[in-house]
């Protein structure tokens, strides 16, 4: 089953984020048994080369590329989708036009504004027919709630036409009600809860970016209704282990 389908449906699904940019970590994690990675252009040095190659080490590796693209534009969506890849994660999506350009962007007219080239997406231009329709039929397009706006809006945002699901970003969301990183707190939970809520009313696949790398806080997640998990970082899955490790070390050496 694509993840289109799974969205669809609202079923479970867990992929992880790419932030090193290297071929390598993408091995490691569908070793590890996920089914999407998300390539992150927002914050990262990851150049629109690297992301190429990583879409195609990425469904080389029998897993489905999404890209975080670094703005809701015009040239970086068009281009990530001509590499190839199978969905994107647009960020700061605030309201129902927000949304509504996303997936004009992404899609070709008549539904879309998107302009036409012929890459790696379109098989160097052989295919571009069969390209138009699994653009119609299989493209994933996400929007990431992480303003408390977008919280405000969210059943504008996720009743337009073309959006697969909407996915949370804590840290941002915490920074926009003025408290970065504090996304435990009460009031921001609490603009949490109504996207999930909006979302599971309007039947709509919900999800949450988990930074963490313990799986019971993914484990709550799943319980709150959460379908479409993002589970942490591939250096946090390096970092949190190398620390774990070497406090043992330590710990036995004294």
């Amino acid at each position: 089953m694509s993840l289109k389908e799974k969205l669809r449906h609202c079923e479970l699904t867990i992929g992880s984020w790419l932030m090193l940019g290297d071929i390598s970590a993408v091995e490691i994690l569908k070793h590890a048994g996920f089914e999407w990675l998300v390539i992150d252009l927002e914050h990262t040095d990851i150049d629109f080369t690297r992301a190429k190659h990583l879409i195609s080490a990425i469904q080389a590796n029998g897993m489905q590329a999404l890209v975080r693209v670094s703005k809701n534009e015009e040239v970086v969506i068009k281009r990530i989708l001509d590499f190839g890849a199978d969905g994107i994660i647009v960020p700061m999506v605030c309201s129902k036009a927000d949304a509504e350009q996303a997936v004009s962007l992404a899609t070709y007219p008549p539904k879309g504004t998107r302009g036409v080239g012929l890459f790696r997406a379109q098989q160097y231009g052989l295919n571009f027919k069969e390209y138009q329709k699994w653009v119609d039929e299989e493209l994933v397009i996400i929007a990431q709630i992480e303003h408390i706006n977008a919280a405000n809006n969210i059943k504008d945002i996720i009743s337009v036409e073309g959006i697969d699901g909407a996915i949370i970003g804590p840290y941002d969301m915490s920074a926009s009600m003025g408290v970065p990183g504090e996304y435990d707190r009460e009031d921001v939970q609490s603009a949490i809860t109504s996207v999930f809520d909006a979302c599971k009313t309007m039947n709509k696949s919900v999800g949450f970016h988990v930074v963490e790398t313990d799986p019971s806080v993914l484990l709550k997640r799943i319980s709150q209704g959460c379908n479409l998990l993002a589970y942490s970082i591939d250096y946090f899955f390096m970092r949190d282990k190398a620390m774990e490790c070497m406090q043992q070390v330590k710990a036995g050496i004294k």
